[in-house]
């Protein structure tokens, strides 16, 4: 290195681009790369959530113990898996929050296009599929198999509709706040709260319910609950919206 080169370390100092925060779609990322965050995000996520279920049930036949480890695992691996995809394709790992991003970018404000949404939520129900037969394939299980753990009781689907309205609420508030680079605690931290206060458990993410049907363990879903479990949840993306233009409705200047 010359006298006129710059230091590695004087580089990295100088460098004040804004930097993607996770859960905003990156502008300038190449498609096919944001498409394979999430895809391999989601497929890593439903392998959270299913193979930390097997473990849990292998170990224990207390169902409260079984769920603090699914939870458990959940909140560490997604936190994980937005702070790492986050500036690639914005975590989403749920066609609910691509959905509302789409919708905002409608109504003027940030979020993904047309395109986008549809390079998107195909490949976040790819890897939600895939990361429930990989779970199953690492502990022995079938590959694929169908649930049989109904989850059809209204009290269920309406917890749904609460999960899916908070996450929604709480992205699209960081968001609105300049606050997403909390993300990765804030989303990990609720969807682990979500766990216990609602009575579906908290799928909270269409993706992750289609996958979850594929395997007939602790986390499964059986086929027959998985259309109104996502209608619940794109119910509660429109009530979560809705509590966003609310909550944090911005106030007209003098001018205006």
């Amino acid at each position: 290195m010359t006298a006129t080169e710059p230091a590695a370390s004087d580089a990295v100092a100088a460098d004040t681009s804004p930097q993607p925060a996770p859960g905003a779609t990156p502008p300038h990322t190449p498609l096919i790369a944001r498409a394979a965050a999430e895809l391999v995000g989601t497929a890593a996520l439903v392998a959270v959530v299913v193979g930390s279920g097997i473990q849990a049930t292998e170990l224990t036949d207390d169902v409260a113990l079984q769920l603090l480890a699914n939870s458990t695992a959940t909140v560490f691996g997604l936190g994980v898996l937005i702070a790492l995809l986050g500036p690639v394709s914005g975590a989403h790992f749920n066609p609910a929050v691509t959905l509302a991003e789409w919708w905002t970018a409608r109504r003027g404000g940030g979020g993904v296009s047309a395109r986008e949404l549809a390079v998107y939520v195909p490949s976040q129900i790819v890897g939600a599929i895939a990361g429930a037969v990989l779970a199953d394939a690492m502990f022995g299980e079938p590959l694929v198999k169908w649930s049989t753990h109904d989850r059809s009781a209204g009290n269920l689907l309406l917890g749904e509709v609460v999960a899916t309205a908070g996450l929604i609420l709480l992205i699209f508030g960081l968001a609105r706040t300049d606050r997403l680079r909390f993300a990765p605690v804030a989303v990990a931290s609720y969807i682990g709260a979500a766990y216990w206060f609602t009575s579906s458990t908290s799928f909270a993410n269409p993706a992750v319910t289609i996958g979850r049907a594929f395997t007939d363990t602790f986390a499964g879903i059986a086929p027959a609950s998985v259309p109104a479990f996502i209608g619940m949840q794109l119910i509660g993306a429109v009530v979560g919206l809705t509590l966003v233009a609310v909550v944090f409705m911005r106030g007209r200047t003098t001018a205006e």
